[in-house]
Formats: C-alpha cells, structure tokens, sequence
C-alpha cells in the first residue's frame, strides 16, 4: 500500500530526474551543478581561500615583515628556523615568520586577482559591446586591435607591459594582468552579441521600432552576459598564475614586508636546493587555488552550456 509520505518521495525524484521545463537558466544551472562533485570541490577551495584571506589580519600569528627568528639563522651553515611553537611552519631565509606571510599572502593574491580581472573585464566589455553591436568598420577596427593582443602569448605580453614601468609595484601587475584579459572578455562577448543580433527577439524588436541602443542593452547584452561571467571565473585562475609570475620575475612590488605568494616563491629560489619547503608552501597555495577556480568555471560552463546537458 503506498502511503501519502511514499507518494511525495516519488514526486520529489521525478521532479530532480525530469527535464528542466518551466525553469530559469539560472535556476536549471544551479540544479545541476549543486549535485556536482567537481564543482562542490572547487567551490570548498575558493570558500577557504577567500575566508583564509578576508581573516589573514587576525589569524596571522605575526607581522610577516619582522625578522623574529633571525637569531635562528646561519649563512654559514645555511640553517633556517625550523617548525617550533609559535611558528608552525618556521622560519624563511630571514627569520620571518613564514605562516603569517602565507596567510597575508593570501589577501594580497586575491586582490591582484579580482582587481585585475574585474578591470580586464570591464575594457573587454566596452570592446565587445562595440564590435557586436554597431558591427561594420566599428566591428573590423575593434577586432584587428583583439587579433594583434591574441598574437602575443599572454604571459609574454603580461612581462612586456610590466617592465614597461619605471617603478615595479602591485598596481603594475594589476594593470599588466589586465590589459591581458581584455580581449580574451571582448572577443567572447563580440561573438555573444553577434548571436544575439540574429535571434528571434531582438528581429521582433526591431520589427516593432524599438530603439537600437534598447535593444542593445535590454535584449541583447543582459542575454550575452552568460558566457562572459563564466569566462570570468576561469580568468580568475589565469590572472592569480599570470600575477605570481610577474611577482617570480621581479615585476611586482618592490617591499618584501608586505608578502605575495609569487613574490614569496620567487624568493626561495636562493635556498631552494636546501630548503624546498621555502618554495612547496608558496607554490602549492598557487596551483590549489587556481585549481579552485578552474573547477568552478568548468562545472559553470558545463551547466549553462544547453549542448552539454545530460
């Protein structure tokens, strides 16, 4: 006999097995991907890592630019302060506290990263919404412009604008990484809008007389953003690789006190044949971060994308 609690149960696996109808993009997406293992992973890695970096000022033991083990340190015998209370991970190559810089350089790391992606995306938009929207010369003019910025590889073309600069800091790399973004966003969104153009709606729209510069940014641009905010999330792995080997290379900011995980692994290279440990901390954080947000952005695309659905 099956009872009203049985009957509901049933109800609710057909509805999570049935094809999303009736439902947002959104909420289609959030349905699946929350069930995915890939991207619950990588969103628990970007979960921690923002948490470790918004708390670093608390949770940090020590000021990461005081030499507090410096005594403990011997150029004779290449010795460094080893893991001992207080310092749970020791001691770097100057005596400084290297669990406080880890997690300082977790804040530091995060705001090159955002800053630089977020300004990377705003200059592609304005190239994307040009291109797609006025089309013609407009479009061919901003598109050579893209092809010439895509020619050079991006890391190569990162280290030329840094060293363009007279005086290294954190807004150079910044800006570096940035301009880098900017027409891998622009020729994403060009190609979204040029979809658009031709889509039923926007012919509609246009048939009816709606004005050009409504159908752009009502119809055409919110419809276009999707694949461009998904972009965003794996750049943000791109920029936080991009931004530590700018800091590896000398190209960030000069002051050492105020610590950068590339900054930090481009350091160790000095001691790294004694002490590897130097460098892994640094090194790790990078790669299981930038994993992090590639996990996201990949589960992201795969969700919103209607010919990978399952």
């Amino acid at each position: 006999m099956t009872t009203p609690t049985t009957r509901k149960t049933r109800i609710d696996e057909l509805a999570e097995s049935a094809p999303d109808v009736g439902v947002s993009l959104v909420a289609s997406a959030w349905r699946r991907v929350r069930r995915s293992p890939v991207f619950l992973v990588g969103a628990t890695i970007i979960g921690l890592f923002v948490l470790l970096a918004l708390l670093a000022p608390l949770l940090a033991p020590h000021d990461p630019g005081l030499h507090l083990l410096e005594n403990q340190v011997s150029r004779a015998d290449n010795t460094i302060p080893p893991a001992q209370p207080g310092h749970p991970l020791g001691g770097d190559q100057y005596g400084r506290d290297l669990f406080s810089r880890l997690l300082l350089g977790s804040q530091q790391t995060l705001l090159v990263a955002l800053l630089a992606t977020v300004i990377g995306l705003g200059g592609g938009l304005v190239l994307g919404l040009l291109a797609g929207a006025f089309g013609g010369w407009v479009d061919s003019l901003v598109m050579r412009v893209v092809d010439v910025l895509l020619s050079v590889p991006s890391l190569l073309l990162a280290v030329s604008i840094g060293a363009l600069f007279a005086q290294q800091s954190q807004f150079t790399v910044i800006l570096a990484v940035a301009i880098v973004q900017v027409p891998i966003f622009g020729r994403l969104l060009r190609g979204t809008m040029l979809a658009q153009r031709a889509s039923d709606h926007v012919l509609a729209a246009r048939a009816l007389g709606v004005r050009e510069s409504a159908i752009v940014f009502r119809h055409m641009l919110p419809n276009a953003l999707g694949p461009v905010v998904v972009q965003a999330t794996l750049v943000l792995a791109v920029a936080i690789i991009d931004a530590a080997a700018l800091s590896f290379l000398g190209l960030g900011a000069a002051d050492d006190s105020v610590p950068e995980w590339g900054q930090m692994l481009g350091g160790a290279q000095d001691v790294i044949d004694s002490h590897p440990q130097l460098a892994f901390w640094p090194a790790g954080c990078i790669i299981l971060v930038a994993l992090g947000f590639t996990l996201v952005g990949e589960s992201l695309r795969d969700a919103l994308d209607p010919k990978r659905r399952r």
